[in-house]
């Protein structure tokens, strides 16, 4: 191994030399760059205008056998546009630079950009950050620098890793702030996180705006902050919040790049009002070349600069010292003979300079071989995709005392990470995460270990307002009422669903107060039409309520406007009819009661009438009916008896509650009149089962319901009621027995709490509605028992099959074909009768009655029984005697 290494050395060493002296032959070509910095911003400008002059120095000392040179033309912007574009243009035109550095801002480079598009001259950023820069339209731009829209994700994990529902996004106004502010925005919807402000501030606002600005902020409930601005803003913005109070505990600051990056150019005052904030930053490696560069670069800063007290390297200046490495190895590497413009042809006069810029003939091949550089930076792996270096990992930081700690990283593949070492380790078997049990210690403002709630629903003394319907009369009053008390002049709202509410709310993580406020429209004209809950969700959603609790059925229409929670009832409309109820289960008859009297009776003539039929059939050729006319009579009514007595046992078990009426369709063609509730959307569904709209009734009590099922649809009241199951258990518990249900069953989707749209409660409220339904089952046992006291004693079934009727029309179909059949056989047999003794009935005279010719046939029939049991008679002795001389001739035989 260690002679492969040293043949390695040796090779290696002597492709040096040999570069080198093969270089010597030929001139080194000079490349002109520009560099546009902004030295307004002297902090940045000064660091940035270092490491780019280190980094030229350091390449070249240990490159110097290349064949090119960078040399470097740097130019002011004065941080105005037209002074960056101007200087863009006079270094293209004047210098002929082959590419360009900078400029340091995204509105500088948008401007950069389209004049060097223009003139094919490749612009490499390290500081333009803006996600609209790099497009198919801006083939000419690098980016040396993180897309700004790539921490959006690491953001939405961080607030998510502390389960806050709820953000408020600060920002500079203007296009490229609000482009990141967008990617920022959709990160947290995909994670279900509300914005619920936007708070834009001008580029050089005045004091007061930021103060006024910052004390609307805390009228707000939430307590998270994401803050993205330059730092000489964001200093500002800090100052005034710990004026106020706003860095204490319980609030929550998270700082995008825009500042993170740039933390080390603040100075120790400001970095003091900034204690326990979060930020997302870029990362770079800690590298020996990184530690020995820093090293040398402070010891040079510091001879430069010897007033600037803070001397700290940030990421801007090691994309600074990349983006030159990657020029000065992409112009060698080229390997372009002639460096050089095509002039512009104009023939006018009046050209602007821009117009008369020249074409670069070595752009297009200097793009690609940067597009293909691949190197070890002080920033980490190099290497360009769609003209950008790879912004894949982030760091969290915290800032306590004169600096910040990292508490963790974030990379796409593994989210969340305590350090990036075990996340090397683990990339075959680690999963995304976003637990904030992945990130070191963090202290709060205020000092506090804690992490903040990320809402204080007691800002202002502000409790969430709760609508609540308010029915005519108080209807069904057991699923929630609503009733002023006098003695303590509040208004007082109870029932099942709000005791349902109540403990889901208790149930949550947090304390969130609220207060009832009763929603009473004052005219109930739109009750009829099912408008009434429908304008109660406007409500919420115009922000008069915060949410509404009620008997509110969740429905497509209205989530347009509100979210719902989870529902707490499964609800299912259905009808509701009267029942027929025997009164006194001890009487003597109550054996009947399985079959209508009609029954009884058409079943006692069927059995006589078929009974004779059998008989008249059968006597002549059975001898089981050839007996006594009274002993006919006794075995006719004891088969009858017996046989409606067995199927009086069979149904014995039948329901002991009749429905009056057993199918919808009974109600729509015998035009009854059906009633549903005030307010419900019932109506809609009724009319389309085909119900006149005229033979619709509304009613807004269970009182006025049970008198109008009293009374009947053809007294003024209602044949059935059609509504849901929570209301029909409420009419149940008050009457019982008296009413029962018959299908079919219409299902909906049940009650729901209504909040406003992105409420941060949603989650957790259904989260605590599911947790209720199906681990505390005690609970809303109790809370059924509590406002439905009578149904657990009604021992009855509420639910009746129709199919389960003996009545009269049951049988109809049966008594027609037993009767037809009965009667075509008794009209057969009359009929081969009266052929076969035609001969007899020649003896009757014209003027005998009708009575003497059944006797003669009678006397007939009598005399065939006789003949048959005389042939019976002879037969019977002719086989005896055939028998007995058998035996006498196997004696013999013996």
């Amino acid at each position: 191994m260690r002679l492969i290494a040293c043949l390695s050395i040796y090779f290696s060493i002597c492709s040096i030399c040999f570069a080198m002296l093969s270089s010597s032959t030929e001139p080194v070509k000079s490349v002109n760059v520009g560099v546009i910095l902004d030295t307004a911003d002297a902090w940045i400008g000064k660091l940035c205008w270092s490491c780019i002059q280190m980094a030229h120095s350091d390449f070249y000392a240990t490159h110097s056998y290349y064949n090119t040179r960078l040399i470097l033309n740097v130019t002011d912007s004065k941080s105005e546009l037209i002074a960056a574009a101007s200087a863009a243009v006079d270094l293209i035109k004047k210098v002929a630079v082959q590419a360009i550095i900078g400029p340091q801002h995204s509105r500088e480079a948008n401007l950069i950009i389209q004049v060097c598009n223009k003139s094919r001259v490749p612009v490499l950023s390290f500081s333009a950050t803006s996600p609209s820069l790099t497009s198919p339209r801006n083939p000419y731009f690098y980016r040396i620098a993180h897309n700004e829209c790539a921490q959006a994700q690491a953001i939405s994990a961080l607030v998510q890793g502390f389960e806050w529902k709820e953000v408020v996004l600060i920002y500079i106004q203007d296009i490229y702030a609000e482009e990141v502010i967008l990617c920022i925005t959709r990160a947290l919807q995909e994670a279900n996180i509300h914005v619920s402000y936007h708070a834009a501030i001008p580029h050089s606002p005045d004091d007061n705006h930021v103060v006024q600005l910052l004390k609307k902020l805390t009228t707000l409930t939430t307590r998270v902050f994401i803050v993205h601005m330059s730092p000489m803003l964001g200093s500002r913005l800090f100052a005034f919040a710990r004026e106020i109070g706003m860095m204490s505990e319980g609030y929550v600051w998270i700082l995008t790049t825009e500042m993170t990056n740039q933390l080390a150019s603040l100075n120790s005052s400001i970095i003091d009002t900034m204690q326990g904030v979060l930020g997302v930053g870029s990362y770079f490696p800690k590298t020996k070349e990184f530690q020995d560069f820093e090293i040398r670069w402070k010891l040079k800063f510091q001879q430069e600069n010897p007033t600037t007290i803070r001397r700290e390297l940030n990421i801007f200046c090691l994309w600074a010292y990349d983006a030159v490495t990657a020029l000065a190895m992409a112009v060698e590497r080229a390997g372009i003979k002639e460096f050089g413009f095509q002039k512009a042809s104009t023939n006018s006069s009046n050209t602007t300079d821009f117009e008369t810029l020249g074409v670069s003939l070595s752009g297009p091949k200097l793009g690609e071989s940067l597009s293909k550089t691949r190197f070890q930076g002080l920033s980490g792996d190099f290497s360009l995709l769609d003209g950008e270096v790879n912004s894949s990992i982030f760091q969290i930081i915290n800032v306590i005392g004169d600096g910040k700690k990292v508490v963790g990283f974030w990379t796409p593949e593994n989210g969340l990470r305590r350090n990036l070492d075990s996340t090397k380790r683990d990339t075959n078997t680690s999963t995304y995460s976003t637990s904030k049990t992945n990130l070191a210690l963090i202290i709060w403002p205020g000092d506090s270990s804690s992490a903040p709630e990320g809402l204080d629903l007691l800002a202002n003394e502000k409790k969430l307002r709760i609508g609540v319907p308010v029915k005519p009369k108080n209807g069904f009053g057991e699923l929630v009422n609503v009733h002023y008390d006098p003695d303590t002049d509040r208004i007082n709202v109870s029932g099942y669903i709000v005791d349902v509410f109540k403990f889901v709310m208790d149930a949550l993580p947090y304390h969130v107060p609220y207060e009832f406020f009763p929603f009473n429209p004052g005219d109930y004209d739109n009750f009829s039409t099912g408008s009434f809950y429908d304008d109660l969700i406007q409500e919420v959603y115009h922000g008069k309520f915060d949410a509404a609790v009620g008997d509110i059925t969740i429905r497509a229409q209205r989530s347009q406007y509100v979210d719902f929670t989870l529902p707490f009832t499964t609800n299912e409309a259905t009808f509701i009819v009267p029942t027929k109820q025997i009164k006194n289960k001890k009487e003597a008859w109550i054996f009947l009661k399985p079959l209508t009297w009609e029954l009884w009776v058409t079943s006692f003539c069927f059995f006589v009438f078929i009974g004779f039929i059998v008989w008249v059939l059968e006597h002549g050729l059975n001898k089981e009916t050839r007996i006594s006319p009274l002993h006919h009579v006794d075995t006719g009514l004891w088969f009858s008896i017996s046989t409606l007595g067995k199927e009086s046992m069979a149904t014995w078990q039948v329901e002991q509650l009749r429905p009056a009426v057993t199918d919808i369709n009974q109600l729509i063609q015998r035009g009854d009149v059906v009633g549903y509730q005030y307010s419900s959307y019932s109506i809609q569904f009724l009319k389309q089962m085909g119900f006149d709209e005229t033979k619709l009734r509304a009613y807004e009590t269970p009182e006025e319901c049970d008198r109008l099922l009293t009374m009947g649809s053809r007294n003024g009241g209602i044949a059935a009621a059609f509504d849901e199951t929570p209301y029909i258990k409420v009419l149940q518990s008050k009457y019982c027995s008296k009413y029962t249900t018959i299908g079919p069953t219409y299902q909906s989707q049940g009650f729901g709490f209504a909040f406003r749209r992105n409420s941060p409660f949603v989650p957790d409220v259904s989260r605590a509605i599911l947790n209720l339904t199906e681990r505390n089952q005690d609970i809303v046992n109790t809370f059924v028992n509590k406002w439905f006291k009578n149904e657990s004693h009604c021992s009855q079934s509420t639910t009746v099959d129709a199919s389960y009727s003996l009545e009269l029309d049951s049988f109809r179909g049966l008594f027609l074909l037993s009767g037809i059949v009965s009667s075509s056989a008794l009209i057969i047999y009359t009929v081969t009768f009266l052929y076969k003794h035609r001969q007899d009935f020649k003896q009757f005279y014209a003027n005998d009655s009708l009575w003497k010719r059944i006797y003669v046939m009678l006397t007939i029939t009598r005399q065939d029984d006789n003949r048959i049991q005389v042939g019976e008679l002879v037969s019977r002795s002719t086989t005896t005697t055939t028998s007995n001389l058998h035996d006498i001739n196997v004696i013999d035989a013996s």
